[in-house]
């Protein structure tokens, strides 16, 4: 079975090299590597997040869940440097290449960790996500079973989910695993959807 980005330590060479990507309205250099998802270039559920979710508000704190190698972390980072932004994955080669490339760009705010060690009682004003669909949905929904009732009143969700990989479904899965929030459609861009939670 070949190695997946979900893995916790990935057993692939890493391989770190250098790539310039277009992230909060300028193009910057960041280090990947193999073995965590997208270690060639901006994927594009990650880029339709990223140009379609609303402004963060200018502090607080965000989480990213599923941060990869930081694209959505950083963005948030650079967008409002006065708020706390966890980025957070299981993926220990992920985390460290988010903290370095956070530390490159001078993002003193931006918080790496594993999901067990985000404070228990921290609450989110903002998450943004392009979950791990692929993983399965055992996974996927303990993850957001864990993470979307740390919305504090007022916060807001936002996740990217290819329409083929069953945004639709998640979307109705939402709906009825958590009536107290509200889920809707945000939009649609080239085969994917953007799902609005909010608290």
């Amino acid at each position: 079975m070949s190695e997946h980005y979900f893995t916790a330590e990935p057993a692939s060479a890493e391989e770190r090299r250098q790539i310039r990507v277009p992230l909060a309205g300028q193009t910057r250099a960041v280090q990947v590597a193999g073995g965590v998802f997208s270690p060639d270039r901006l994927d594009q559920g990650t880029t339709v997040l990223l140009n379609h979710v609303p402004q963060p508000p200018p502090t607080g704190d965000f989480l990213d869940l599923g941060c990869g190698w930081g694209p959505i972390a950083l963005t948030l980072g650079l967008l409002r440097p006065q708020a706390r932004v966890w980025a957070v994955d299981v993926n220990a080669r992920a985390r460290d290449l988010t903290a370095v490339n956070a530390a490159s760009l001078g993002l003193t705010g931006v918080q790496v960790a594993a999901p067990d060690d985000v404070p228990a009682d921290v609450r989110f004003d903002v998450i943004w996500s392009n979950p791990p669909i692929r993983v399965g949905k055992d996974v996927l929904h303990r993850m957001l079973h864990t993470w979307l009732p740390r919305l504090v009143p007022g916060g807001s969700a936002y996740l990217v989910v290819a329409k083929n990989l069953g945004s639709d479904s998640l979307q109705r899965w939402l709906d009825e695993q958590f009536p107290a929030l509200d889920t809707t459609r945000l939009t649609s861009v080239r085969g994917f959807r953007i799902l609005q939670v909010q608290a």
